[in-house]
């Protein structure tokens, strides 16, 4: 068999079997990658890509080596759910790297976190002066979480006893040029009175339309292809 095709369908298979395995996996492998999900993710991929290019060797082992090391996660994923000292020791453990505007350096050397990394993820969160931080936590994951000085929290309606509306959340009703009919169904709308809305923007048709979405609160808000905005180069 040529060489092109046999790399061909195993990379389909290997493609195939990494998507089902990270599914199975579930999505705490994307989106907390601690050090053992970034481990375990090389690994995984090393040996998908090797499945697919390695000519020398049979598939089957490969296969075998992927859904070994899937198997074996999952099984660590349910242990640490069961056991918070399993789940400590693989994963880490949350740490205060800051406290009341003072910068913990014992805990910062014990996870080898310089004060470069804290000052950025500080800047990240919007943080420009330590005075305002009451506490840092540095994540399992290496985020870096902070809660402010209480006089440091910007004032809110309810600080101020306004009355608010009841918040509410978008619906796309055009999806590039495409009506999305389920969603003007939740919002209890037809494609009729859709288009009612875009003739008077001056819209005749669906496909002029990028995207469109709906909000309780604010309405129809519709944004074309062709806006005519002229950028500015300089």
């Amino acid at each position: 068999m040529n060489e092109g095709l046999i790399v061909l369908v195993r990379g389909i298979i290997g493609f195939f079997t990494l998507l089902i395995f990270t599914r199975m996996l579930g999505k705490q492998q994307v989106s907390q990658l601690t050090f053992f999900d970034y481990v375990v993710g090389i690994t995984i991929g090393s040996t998908a890509s090797t499945l697919t290019t390695d000519l020398t060797s049979r598939a089957w082992p490969h296969w075998v080596g992927l859904l070994t090391w899937s198997i074996l996660c999952l099984i660590l994923q349910l242990i640490t759910i069961k056991s918070k000292t399993a789940e400590e020791f693989l994963d880490g453990e949350p740490t205060i790297v800051i406290t009341n505007g003072k910068i913990l350096e014992q805990s910062m050397k014990k996870y080898r976190y310089t004060i470069g990394d804290l000052l950025a993820q500080l800047r990240d969160k919007g943080v420009f002066d330590l005075d305002q931080v009451a506490y840092a936590v540095l994540e399992k994951d290496g985020q870096l979480s902070i809660l402010k000085k209480t006089e440091c929290d910007p004032v809110t309606p309810k600080d101020l006893k306004l009355k608010t509306s009841a918040a509410s959340t978008d619906f796309e009703v055009i999806y590039d040029g495409s009506v999305l009919p389920d969603n003007l169904k939740i919002i209890n709308r037809n494609e009729r009175w859709l288009m009612i809305k875009l003739n008077k923007q001056g819209i005749n048709d669906f496909s002029q339309v990028f995207l469109a979405t709906y909000n309780k609160e604010s309405g129809l808000h519709i944004d074309l292809y062709n806006d005519h905005i002229k950028e500015d180069i300089k």
